[in-house]
């Protein structure tokens, strides 16, 4: 279990697999930058950004997935990890923002996809709406994707939302670039979190 959360009522937690841009996300929503490992997995503790006043985290988690040099064992103890962080303080988390790279998380799912599997990012999108979680997909590095719609409707229909994907935002699917600056998709889904959880007073920290 990760220690060290802040004492805040209300949270946003950032979960994704390694290398989808979750540190970048977080600085382009906050201006300031966290400390990552020069490989991914090496963040094992999640970084937190709080404000006392406003009684309010951002959370970023440590990427889950394949990690290069990263054993199975310790892979798996960080998703757990993970889910468990989001199971304890799922009463106080307004949204949770599921990160993945546009251009790779369909071949991703894809892959991982079988009888007896389903992938990281499916299951995290659905466990997050079994605990009441509002889910939010960061469709991240969209800049370099080409066919745009395309692409989102067929992630759509692998998280079991009916396309088109246009009908599911701003509360669910949200396409960024982190690293171009470009996150006001992802800011407008959650400015729509807050004011059904009848927190207007963190509206200023996503305009």
């Amino acid at each position: 279990m990760f220690e060290d959360r802040p004492d805040r009522d209300a949270e946003v937690v950032f979960v994704g697999r390694s290398n989808v841009g979750k540190s970048t996300l977080m600085r382009e929503l906050t201006g300031h930058s966290f400390s990552t490992g020069k490989k991914p997995g090496v963040t094992r503790q999640p970084n937190h950004f709080d404000w006392n006043a406003e009684d309010f985290v951002f959370t970023d988690l440590p990427g889950f997935g394949f990690m290069s040099g990263v054993d199975e064992s310790t892979r798996e103890r960080i998703k757990t990890d993970v889910v468990r962080y989001v199971e304890s303080n799922a009463e106080h988390i307004l949204a949770g923002v599921l990160v993945v790279d546009g251009k790779s998380v369909i071949d991703v799912i894809d892959r991982h996809s079988g009888p007896d599997e389903i992938p990281h990012d499916v299951e995290l999108f659905h466990f997050l709406r079994e605990l009441d979680v509002p889910a939010v997909v960061a469709v991240n590095k969209m800049d370099k994707v080409d066919d745009r719609d395309e692409r989102l409707n067929a992630l759509c229909e692998r998280l079991g939302l009916y396309p088109p994907w246009q009908q599911w935002e701003p509360e669910t699917i949200a396409p960024i670039s982190a690293k171009r600056g470009n996150v006001d998709a992802l800011k407008e889904s959650l400015r729509h979190h807050f004011h059904a959880a009848n927190r207007d007073d963190l509206l200023k920290f996503v305009k």
